[in-house]
């Protein structure tokens, strides 16, 4: 609930930052220009937002822009001319707009790809301390210590997994310890 009260207070303070600029620009007249001004809440809107509340800050914005041209007494030869202003800067708000979610996407995957990163080194630095182990079965003291197979130890702590077979030289030897190969014996 906390969340949806704070996100419609952000929608009412960029709506009223949009209308103060409005304000703004229909006071000071066609002369002078705040257009970039209206860049400031569209970012806002799109940082915190996303994109589609950037479009909605955009589009208010070339209305009220338009709006505080039109009522200041800006008058143009040609009717084409302010819906052209007026096309040019939701455009340009739309581009800021865009810009700035993108932004902020790139930038959460960033740091959730480092999050996946830190875990994964610090799930490898449990295999990298000394580990006691077993001279003659080889199992893995743990921190509690209990004794356990070294598959066990590391299939626990990694992602990985184990397959069992004989190199050729065991292979061998289990062969000729079961009988079923010849040694080879000198004469």
């Amino acid at each position: 609930m906390s969340t949806r009260i704070s996100t419609w207070l952000l929608v009412l303070a960029v709506i009223a930052c949009v209308v103060a600029l409005g304000i703004v620009d229909l006071v000071t007249g066609y002369e002078l220009n705040f257009f970039v001004f209206y860049f400031l809440p569209v970012s806002i809107a799109a940082w915190r937002l996303g994109f589609p509340a950037a479009v909605g800050a955009g589009v208010l914005s070339a209305i009220i822009w338009s709006g505080a041209d039109l009522f200041s007494g800006h008058v143009y030869s040609s009717h084409a001319y302010a819906v052209w202003n007026t096309v040019i800067r939701l455009l340009a708000f739309l581009v800021i707009g865009w810009s700035v979610a993108r932004v902020r996407q790139g930038l959460v995957r960033e740091r959730e790809t480092a999050e996946a990163l830190r875990k994964a080194i610090s799930e490898l630095k449990v295999l990298e301390t000394f580990l006691p182990i077993c001279a003659q079965c080889k199992k893995i003291r743990n921190k509690e210590g209990v004794w356990q197979g070294l598959e066990v130890y590391i299939g626990q702590h990694s992602n990985t997994q184990f397959s069992h077979g004989y190199c050729p030289e065991c292979a061998r030897r289990a062969l000729e310890e079961a009988g079923l190969a010849g040694s080879k014996t000198e004469p």
